[in-house]
């Protein structure tokens, strides 16, 4: 299957993440990430649109019954740029996690428009 987009990383906030997460895991968000870049329509249960925020998506790991988030937002359609990553531990998505990645996405596009 090829790819229909590209995956890549902001920074050093997914490396470190992911880095901290045991190899199941870590195997887990790379199976998630593939989807991610070669299905046409991914399904919600790999990406879903953070509700409340124009263009910030979480990109969903689930092994067991533990959850991961990484968050992600598309450039141009076509590019999808990894943010910082959690273990989800309650229901609600932390707010502090939604602020991180909303500061550095709009650090991303600044830094872009310069």
């Amino acid at each position: 299957m090829g790819k229909v987009r590209e995956v890549i990383a902001y920074k050093n906030y997914f490396e470190d993440f992911l880095k901290e997460q045991p190899v199941k895991v870590q195997n887990k968000i790379y199976k998630v990430i593939e989807i991610i870049e070669t299905y046409e329509r991914v399904p919600e249960t790999y990406l879903k649109t953070i509700v409340g925020v124009k263009g910030l998506y979480e990109a969903r790991i689930k092994l067991a019954s533990n959850i991961w988030r990484v968050f992600c937002f598309f450039d141009k359609g076509k590019l999808v740029i990894l943010l910082n990553g959690f273990t989800k531990k309650t229901q609600k998505t932390p707010k502090k996690e939604i602020d991180k990645a909303i500061g550095l996405m709009n650090l991303y596009f600044e830094e872009k428009n310069k």
